[in-house]
């Protein structure tokens, strides 16, 4: 699992930063979920080494412009170059209906099956190998924070061990591997748990914005490996917070904390703080860490691999 921003500004792009967009990359799998799609997007996966040809699930946060503009540009070049699959979109109600009107004024037609989902809180999809589920946040309009959790892995099967015991090689390996008791004909009895390793234990990603603090946000979170979270303005600014329902550094490293993540990284940050001024990137940092020691701020195209459980020291 391994998380690419592509868009890191809020509300409007900047000369070094576009508006939110993270795309999730599923190697084993080759798979790309996106999460949020700002203005120029696509223009971001050119500059990327992502393959959009491998882009099957977009979720979206809330309907605010810097995280939607760019979604119906990137799925008509999709439908243009011929090679998506299929796109699987989930988000609140009304984003249904943004995508027929654009399709219906712009008409556009799309040469893939496509599917929009509205999300309600809880689990809105799973596979074998994940389970995404969502939350309310708070916000000026309906918003979602997400979690993409990766579900345990069956630990490493003994090979060598069932070769040295004389198992004949073929399905009652894959029983063993399943952790089924298996009988021989010769009547002896083996249980696939004596040849497996310890499972390995899943990685779970959250992405929480635009909110301000909320205890939703918590919970969604909750011993997360990897939280990504706004950080739209500095502690100083709490009070446009406030009325802006964004959060400040701080608060998203209180998340962090009240919710046991491993990994803090901001994004989704105000153009004010650019360099020169009064206030800069720089210091929303150090706010987040006096609080949360293990945050990281993100930029366009920082890519952050989420590490396994047995490497994480490694």
């Amino acid at each position: 699992m391994q998380i690419t921003f592509l868009g890191t500004s809020s509300g409007v792009p900047t000369r070094s930063r576009n508006v939110s967009s993270i795309a999730l990359r599923l190697p084993q799998r080759a798979e790309l979920w996106l999460f949020d799609c700002g203005e120029g997007t696509q223009h971001q996966f050119l500059r990327s080494d992502l393959k959009v040809s491998q882009l099957s699930r977009i979720f979206i946060t809330h309907l605010h412009g810097d995280h939607i503009f760019g979604l119906m540009g990137l799925l008509a070049s999709c439908g243009l170059a011929g090679n998506v699959k299929r796109i699987d979109l989930y988000g609140p109600s009304g984003l249904e209906e943004y995508l027929q009107a654009c399709v219906r004024y712009s008409q556009t037609h799309f040469s893939y099956p496509m599917k929009v989902h509205k999300n309600h809180p809880g689990v809105i999809f799973e596979d074998p190998e994940y389970i995404v589920s969502c939350g309310y946040l708070k916000h000026r309009v309906t918003a979602f924070g997400y979690r993409v959790t990766e579900k345990d892995r069956q630990g490493h099967f003994d090979v060598e061990k069932a070769k040295a015991l004389e198992i004949p090689f073929g399905p009652l390996y894959g029983k063993l591997k399943d952790g089924k008791t298996i009988t021989l004909p010769d009547g002896r009895k083996f249980n696939g748990a004596d040849f497996c390793g310890p499972a390995q234990k899943g990685r779970t990603f959250v992405y929480c914005t635009d909110t301000v603090y909320c205890e939703e946000a918590v919970e969604l979170a909750r011993d997360a490996d990897v939280l990504v979270h706004e950080a739209t303005f500095s502690h100083q600014d709490a009070q446009m917070a406030f009325d802006r329902l964004h959060s400040t550094s701080t608060m998203a490293a209180q998340v962090a904390l009240g919710a046991g993540v491993k990994q803090l990284i901001m994004t989704h940050f105000s153009p004010r703080y650019a360099p020169g001024n009064s206030i800069i990137l720089d210091d929303l940092l150090k706010e987040a860490r006096a609080i949360f020691p293990n945050t990281k701020m993100a930029y366009d195209f920082f890519s952050y691999e989420i590490p396994r459980h047995q490497d994480a020291n490694g």
